[in-house]
């Protein structure tokens, strides 16, 4: 049973938000600053699972996390995608004229840059984490500094909101991954996705032999990313994720892709959350 989760970021933060909606008994929150942090309280075993972004729906994958997810032998057990709202918020009694300074996430300040356009006296800094920054302007009572964060941050640090919503796209997901230390399993019955890796051979036609075997075996593509491979240049790592309705279907193209592919692994077996 998961009692404890690691999370990027404090309470009030996106992850947050999430431990608390796709958990159903309630769970304790380790608190890390950064995604690397929330790999190595897994790993110490200090918690029983973590909670990722891996892509939002107006600035894409993030790849990094992919990456850690691979080196780490991560599991991925699960899916959540929360719909995002950035909100510019700041101590109480003050306008968006008294702001001098917005600190948040690069991701959160990415997101919201045509909202900043209008407002050319704010100077954007990219800091760790969205609610961090929300808690740290309550704590040191930070005149003329803006935080970029949830509603909830807004509530849990006491801070005026300034304006709702200033995403460039009002339909703003993000899709978070579950993960848990390597051999963590999910009952076949309930898997109907699964993420995998795999390196193409390095030869005319092989990246798209292999995704007609996944075809073949009725399985459908829903994401591909490639990531450099760092000791090899220019040759690359695929990342693909499939859903299908029988497991069987993906056994088979599993034992056939690994014939094909140099290096392939099964990251996540899970439930689709977008059905």
């Amino acid at each position: 049973m998961i009692k404890t989760v690691a999370i990027q970021g404090v309470r009030g933060s996106f992850h947050h938000i999430v431990t608390q909606q796709f958990f159903d008994n309630p769970v304790d929150s380790i608190e890390c600053m950064t995604f690397d942090s929330v790999v190595d309280s897994l790993i110490t075993q200090e918690s029983d699972a973590g909670v990722m972004a891996l892509e939002n729906s107006i600035a894409g994958s993030i790849i990094p996390n992919y990456a850690l997810i691979d080196k780490n032998e991560l599991h991925i057990v699960g899916e959540h995608y929360l719909d995002i709202q950035h909100n510019l918020m700041a101590l109480k009694g003050q306008s968006i004229e008294d702001i001098k300074e917005v600190y948040s996430h690069p991701m959160a300040l990415l997101q919201c840059k045509q909202f900043f356009r209008k407002h050319p006296h704010i100077k954007l800094v990219e800091d760790k984490d969205t609610a961090e920054v929300a808690e740290r302007i309550q704590e040191k009572q930070l005149i003329g500094i803006g935080a970029i964060a949830s509603v909830a941050a807004a509530e849990i640090f006491e801070l005026d909101i300034l304006a709702e919503s200033i995403q460039t796209i009002k339909h703003n997901e993000t899709r978070f991954v579950i993960v848990k230390r390597k051999n963590s399993v999910v009952p076949e019955n309930e898997i109907n996705k699964a993420s995998v890796k795999f390196e193409a051979n390095h030869k005319r036609g092989s990246l798209a032999a292999i995704l007609n075997v996944m075809s073949d075996c009725r399985l459908s593509l829903t994401k591909i990313q490639s990531l450099p491979i760092i000791e090899t240049p220019w040759k690359y790592a695929f990342f693909v994720d499939v859903t299908f309705d029988n497991y069987e279907d993906f056994k088979k193209a599993k034992a056939l892709i690994e014939i094909m592919s140099d290096a392939f692994k099964v990251l996540g077996e899970y439930k689709n959350a977008k059905l």
